[in-house]
């Protein structure tokens, strides 16, 4: 295998003559000469993994014919050239059957989410056990996202923080809605009350739970502030 430098570009390889079926074939996408040679090693020394293609960007692995198209593309997120976050969906255009498994050594959370949201089938560290990562890879070819469980810390709390939050109409109960509905039409508490067949009590307690679950102090603030947030 020839250095690492960033114009190298390196060669599709045949995989063996092994039962095409049974055989997982994966592209290496690394700038980093030891790791690249490292990860064909192990893929090509363990039965049933075939490397066929080792590359060291994004624009020389798009430039290469493939002999054979790979099942998995190890990508690496930072590379020369386009980072291999943003290599994702250009890669996907080209090998739509290939499942790409990002490869990193740090837990940065946004380029998890930019790699995941641009069409990675997983995330991995480095620093993952040849013999999981080989997991991981097979697990990526069968369909499977895996990702490594630091990763998976960081995606849950990254979905935690740009999930939408849960609003005031999510708080207040349907009969509840229903009621400040009717205040916004001008009923009065009394004339609710008999239009929603309940006692004037109850109405008390709906308006007491409101006022409490929308952080207000007057019919006039409630029903405000349920219109602009759409709930009625």
């Amino acid at each position: 295998m020839s250095g690492g430098t960033a114009g190298e570009i390196e060669v599709w390889r045949m995989a063996g003559r092994e039962d095409a079926a049974a055989v997982t074939r994966v592209a290496v996408v690394e700038d980093d000469r030891g790791t690249r040679e490292a990860l064909r090693l192990l893929i090509e020394g363990t039965p049933g993994f075939a490397c066929v293609g080792t590359f060291v960007s994004v624009e020389d692995t798009l430039r290469a014919t493939p002999r054979q198209r790979p099942d998995v593309i190890l990508l690496d997120i930072n590379l020369p050239g386009i980072p291999g976050s943003e290599g994702v969906e250009p890669l996907q255009q080209r090998f739509p059957d290939s499942a790409i498994l990002m490869l990193t050594v740090f837990e940065d959370e946004g380029k998890i989410l930019e790699s995941l949201c641009r069409g990675a089938r997983g995330y991995v560290l480095k620093k993952t056990a040849p013999a999981r990562l080989l997991e991981y890879i097979r697990e990526a070819a069968r369909g499977g996202a895996p990702i490594s469980p630091e990763i998976a810390t960081k995606v849950i709390a990254l979905f935690r923080a740009f999930a939408p939050r849960v609003g005031p109409a999510c708080a207040l109960t349907a009969q509840e809605v229903r009621f400040l509905g009717l205040l916004a039409e001008g009923y009065s508490y009394q004339g609710a009350a008999s239009e929603l067949g309940v006692s004037i009590n109850t109405v008390r307690n709906y308006v007491r739970a409101i006022y409490d679950k929308l952080h207000v102090h007057s019919r006039s603030a409630a029903v405000s502030k349920a219109l602009r947030s759409g709930m009625i």
